[in-house]
């Protein structure tokens, strides 16, 4: 008994770009509280061999869909919670890069919980460079909680 589509698995969204750019990379770093300079100097980051300031590699969370994928749309919002998160980082991001992303729906999985089945939704999300290549790939599980039971 499915409340996520699982005939999605495999969909990703469109394509969209995000272009890094230092104030984001700085505030991001800000908001975590890590104040290693290659995140916030370019000169520190340029004597270490790369080209402007580099972003902490849980970076890629700041990346925001322009709409709901598919398989979120239909869904309760009431009843989506954030769960893990994992980074594959295949080189590091730094400002001035533009990335193509792209989201899929990798799996889900049904797991009973204390107030019923709940659904683990895997998700990746793939950044690639301007020559194609993978910069990041971002996993993400969103669990969707059952719905309130009546006790009638």
């Amino acid at each position: 008994m499915s409340e996520v589509d699982r005939s999605l698995v495999g969909t990703e969204t469109p394509p969209f770009t995000v272009e890094v750019e230092r104030g984001a990379i700085r505030r991001f770093s800000e908001a975590i509280g890590d104040d290693n300079p290659l995140f916030r100097d370019p000169a520190v980051a340029r004597s270490h061999g790369y080209a402007d300031i580099v972003a902490p590699p849980t970076f890629p969370t700041s990346f925001r869909l322009p709409g709901d994928p598919v398989w979120i749309s239909g869904l309760d919002r009431r009843r989506i919670v954030a769960g893990e998160m994992s980074f594959e980082t295949r080189r590091p991001i730094t400002a001035g890069t533009v990335l193509t992303c792209r989201m899929r729906l990798a799996g889900i999985e049904d797991k009973a919980g204390r107030k019923g089945v709940m659904q683990l939704i895997h998700q990746h999300l793939e950044g690639r460079d301007d020559q194609g290549q993978i910069v990041f790939v971002a996993g993400r599980t969103t669990v969707y909680r059952p719905a309130e039971q009546s006790l009638a």
